[in-house]
C-alpha cells in the first residue's frame, strides 16, 4: 500500500505500521506493512482492548457477567470497561457516580483483572495468555505483570501481533457475535468526558474497552474514518483502529511517545490509507 510510505517521514527512530482487511482469517490475505513487523514495542494503553477481550472471554465462559458489581458502589463490569464507573485515572475515591461521566481510568482495568483472577482462580496474566494471546497466535506479546497498571498498559509485542488483535476485534472468533456487537456499541450513550491528549467531548463515546470515534474532532483517527470506527491509542506511540465501514484494520507502533507529532501524523496516515483503499475498490 503506497499510503504507508508516509511513515518514513515520521519524526521517530523506528516505527512499524500495518493495514489489513476485515473478514474471516482465511479470506483476508497478508497485511500490508512497513517497518520492523517482528520487533517488540511497548503498547501502553493499547493493552486495554486486549484486557477487555480477556474479560469478554470470561463473560462467554460464565466466570463473570457484564452486570456483576465491580469497583465503586453501584458500578459493574460494564461500567469499568466503558470508563463510566466514576473511578479516577489512577484510583482513589470515586470522582463521580457510576454512569454519570466518562472518566478514563487505568485503575478500572486493574479492578477488572483482579476480578477475573478471583473468579477463574488464575493469575490474570495467565488468563490473558491462555484466553487471548495463544489462541490468536500472538506469540511475541507479553504482559509485564510486575508493573503498576499492567492490565491497563503492560503489554509489549510486535506489529504482527497487534494486527492479529485488530483482526479479532473486527471479526471475532473468541467471543460470540452478540458479545462483539455489545463491545463495539456505545455504552451509556451521551456521557461527556475527556479523551486524553485531545480534550473534552460531549458525548465522549466508548464501547467495552475500545473508544468509538463518533463525532469527536480533532481525533487521532482520520477525518475520513466512519463514526463507527473503534480502537485505542497509547502513550508509547501506539495505535489500533478498526473502521467497519471501510472494512480495514490499521495498527502502528513506534519508539517515540505520543505527542503533537502523532496527533498530526496518525490522522493524515488514516486519510491516506482510506483514500487509497477507496480508489482500489472503485477500480476493481
Amino acid at each position: 500500500m503506497d499510503a504507508l510510505e508516509v511513515v518514513a517521514g515520521w519524526p521517530v527512530d523506528n516505527a512499524a505500521v500495518g493495514v489489513a482487511r476485515v473478514g474471516p482469517p482465511d479470506t483476508t490475505g497478508r497485511p500490508a506493512a512497513v517497518g520492523p513487523v517482528d520487533r517488540p514495542f511497548a503498547w501502553a494503553s493499547v493493552t486495554k482492548p486486549a484486557t477487555a477481550l480477556a474479560v469478554l472471554v470470561a463473560v462467554e465462559e460464565g466466570s463473570v457477567s457484564l452486570d456483576d458489581p465491580a469497583g465503586p458502589a453501584g458500578a459493574t463490569v460494564r461500567h469499568l470497561l466503558a470508563h463510566a464507573s466514576g473511578l479516577g485515572p489512577e484510583g482513589g475515591p470515586p470522582l463521580a457516580r457510576p454512569g454519570t461521566s466518562r472518566i478514563y481510568s487505568n485503575a478500572g482495568f486493574e479492578v477488572l483483572a483482579d476480578l477475573v483472577a478471583a473468579r477463574t482462580g488464575m493469575p490474570f496474566a495467565h488468563y490473558l495468555l491462555q484466553g487471548v494471546l495463544e489462541p490468536l497466535g500472538m506469540t511475541g506479546t507479553t504482559l509485564d505483570a510486575g508493573t503498576p497498571s499492567a492490565a491497563a498498559a503492560g503489554l509489549s509485542g510486535p506489529l504482527r501481533d497487534l494486527v492479529a488483535l485488530g483482526r479479532e476485534l473486527a471479526w471475532p472468533t473468541l467471543i460470540s457475535p452478540e458479545t462483539h456487537d455489545a463491545a463495539v456499541a456505545v455504552q451509556f450513550p451521551g456521557l461527556g468526558g475527556v479523551l486524553p491528549g485531545f480534550g473534552r467531548f460531549d458525548p465522549c463515546d466508548w464501547g467495552l474497552g475500545v473508544e468509538i470515534r463518533g463525532t469527536k474532532q480533532p481525533h487521532w483517527t482520520g477525518t475520513a474514518n466512519a463514526a463507527s470506527t473503534f480502537g485505542h491509542f497509547g502513550r508509547s506511540g501506539s495505535f489500533l483502529w478498526i473502521d467497519p465501514v471501510a472494512g480495514l484494520v490499521c495498527a502502528g507502533l513506534s519508539d517515540r511517545p505520543f505527542g503533537l507529532w502523532a496527533a498530526r501524523a496518525w490522522p493524515a496516515l488514516a486519510d491516506a490509507v482510506l483514500a487509497e483503499w477507496t480508489r482500489s475498490r472503485l477500480r476493481a
